[in-house]
């Protein structure tokens, strides 16, 4: 795997980590500006897959798929260009504790006092088990937890042929990984998993699992009582040193009612940002082509505003 130069048109904006690749924690940007990262470009190995490097460099197999939507996820070309979206536009939410976007299967924390943002990929639940939209909190924190499946998933299980006992020691076999964060609903939290490549995909009963070092990290640095907003923002709209980027991911087929719909159309979501400049000139041909690839890429649908005076 060999690294290329960033996107001439990346974004400059910092990253707080030793290793830029790797790095999670960015500077949360200023004023009205709304996106963190920038974009990098690697060349994939002949062993590679794109799930392999979405693990090595902090991306779920949905998200890293739908940025290279024409390389095999299985068997990318030896010395293909491979996208890694470090790009993202912070969602439309207080930035503070946790949000998570269900609609990219990414977790967002706000440390206090420290003008940053982490982010990291999950999996959510898959269309009959909706991970709830709601405003909750943390409740408790565990290591190596046990793990007592529920009545439901227990019957799910044993109508499968493949019954569950009535708890789940820690250890390897254990599905919640070597840490939980306990949601204020009961039921539902964030944890790790025995099987990292379902991360970045709809595949669990409505909890929301990560990588171990991920879960480890926030297991550390996350307090009880922090907030927690779960929210499902498939279009996202912000700005970047006066220009307007949009970002858009699509759902699995099947998904729920429930998780597709948005409160707004991604075209009143970018009028109503663009009326932060007057007759700021909106490109509307990128805006649908941006809606209809759903690559979860940011992407530019305007010039650079002119500021009065300037």
């Amino acid at each position: 795997m060999k690294i290329c130069y960033p996107l001439a048109a990346s974004f400059a904006l910092s990253l707080l980590a030793s290793s830029s690749l790797h790095a999670t924690t960015f500077s949360l940007p200023q004023g009205n500006d709304g996106l963190i990262g920038k974009e990098v470009r690697i060349n994939a190995g002949r062993k590679d897959t794109l799930i392999d490097i979405g693990r090595q460099n902090g991306f779920g197999y949905d998200e890293i798929s739908a940025a290279n939507p024409g390389i095999d996820p299985w068997m990318p070309a030896d010395g293909s260009t491979v996208i890694l979206p470090h790009v993202h536009i912070l969602p439309d939410a207080p930035r503070e504790g946790i949000v998570i976007n269900t609609a990219e299967m990414r977790l967002y924390y706000y440390p206090k006092a420290t003008n940053t943002v982490e982010t990291y990929p999950v999996s959510i639940g898959r269309t009959d088990w909706n991970t709830p939209l709601v405003t909750t909190r943390i409740a408790r924190k565990m290591a190596n937890p046990a793990w007592y499946p529920p009545a439901s998933i227990r019957k799910e299980h044993l109508q499968k042929g493949d019954p569950l006992p009535s708890v789940v020691p820690p250890g390897p076999d254990n599905p919640l990984g070597k840490y939980a964060l306990y949601l204020g609903i009961p039921g539902y939290l964030l944890h790790g998993t025995n099987n990292e490549y379902g991360i970045g995909m709809q595949v669990t009963h409505g909890c929301m699992r990560l990588y171990a070092p991920d879960i480890e990290r926030l297991f550390q640095k996350v307090p009880v009582g922090t907030p927690v907003r779960i929210v499902n923002q498939p279009y996202k709209v912000g700005w970047h040193e006066g220009v307007l980027y949009v970002e858009v991911h699509s759902l699995e087929e099947g998904a729920s009612a429930h998780q597709k719909s948005s409160p707004t159309t991604l075209n009143q979501l970018v009028q109503q940002h663009a009326q932060e400049f007057l007759d700021y000139p909106i490109d509307w041909q990128a805006v649908e082509q941006a809606r209809v690839e759903a690559t979860g890429l940011a992407v530019a649908v305007g010039p650079k505003a002119v500021v009065a005076g300037e």
